[in-house]
């Protein structure tokens, strides 16, 4: 048993050092710093996240009540921008089951920023400039991920079916493959990972994803439609997550129960809904973008250390 930090202190000095230079950053475009709740009385009902849930019990909740450690401050944040916030963000330590390695630590902190008026392209610019305070790389190469996809995988990812697409993973020299069935999402999501992001360099915003994997974020019609979300890269290391936000509280809502039906023919626990991010909604979501980037990846990088344990003082290993 190791009781020293596993990141060096001259690392975790640097690591102040860029928290500061980024709350500059926002500090001189007039974002605001914001604080909101770890614990929430709603978890996430996306079929890929599991939450770490504790129990409360005193006043107001005799029996005990669940609380969830959020998995992201983005449902509270948005409740601040229907209250009239204007632009905002958040350095947060979030929570996420099951995710360890080199990349992963299930506590780590989250940069989450709202720009009212902004569509896609703006916020990508913004991100883009935060990120070159950091990384000496040349200008992001934007690209839709239809484009992308068809460059190396050489199919169309909106409308390949299932059989090709596992067709082409087994002939991708992949190795032993998981049983995917017909999930066509499951298997968007091994070729993207295993043949496109490897040969990603520099900067890469990758826009316009398939309207299945739209998570929160809007879909623009079109043939194909898509949905208004990007993702950065940084040499293939995904380091950012954005969206033109849904505010439809009704679509949001049919969202909610089609994870919630998800997540039960898993066997995962059926998480309810966060009615209080739906009242928001119905109240009024500016039209906004916001995203969500991955601060001790941004530390790791800027630094050039191969993982995030070694700019976490006390990684899940030593907490």
């Amino acid at each position: 048993m190791d009781w020293r930090p596993a990141a060096s202190l001259g690392t975790l000095q640097e690591r102040a050092r860029i928290l500061f230079r980024i709350r500059a950053f926002f500090e001189a475009r007039g974002v605001w710093e914001v604080d909101t709740p770890i614990l929430s009385r709603a978890g996430t009902t996306d079929p890929h996240i599991d939450s770490f849930v504790s129990r409360y019990q005193g006043p107001g909740a005799a029996g005990g009540l669940p609380l969830y450690l959020h998995t992201s401050p983005e449902f509270p944040m948005k409740r601040l921008l229907a209250a009239g916030s204007g632009p905002i963000f958040q350095m947060a330590k979030v929570f996420r089951q099951g995710e360890a390695g080199r990349l992963h630590n299930p506590e780590f902190t989250l940069l989450e920023w709202y720009r009212p008026g902004f569509g896609m392209a703006q916020l990508m610019d913004e991100v883009e400039a935060l990120v070159r305070c950091f990384l000496d790389y040349p200008a992001a190469r934007r690209v839709t991920y239809a484009r992308l996809f068809e460059e190396v995988v050489g199919l169309d990812p909106h409308r390949a079916d299932v059989a090709q697409l596992a067709a082409c993973a087994c002939a991708s020299g992949l190795g032993s493959l998981p049983d995917l069935g017909g999930d066509r999402d499951a298997w968007l999501h091994l070729l993207f990972s295993h043949r496109v992001e490897p040969v990603l360099e520099g900067l890469t915003f990758v826009h316009d994803y398939p309207t299945s994997q739209a998570a929160l974020a809007r879909i623009r019609e079109g043939d194909p439609p898509v949905a208004e979300r990007f993702e950065l890269y940084v040499d293939g290391v995904e380091l950012a997550n954005g969206f033109h936000e849904l505010s439809d509280a009704a679509e949001q809502r049919s969202r909610f129960a089609a994870e919630r039906g998800q997540r039960r023919s898993a066997g995962q626990e059926d998480i309810a809904a966060d009615g209080r991010l739906l009242q928001a909604l119905e109240h009024g979501l500016p039209d906004c973008s916001g995203v969500a980037l991955g601060v001790d990846r941004l530390v790791m990088r800027t630094l050039g250390l191969d993982s995030v344990a070694d700019v976490i003082a006390f990684p899940v290993e030593r907490a």
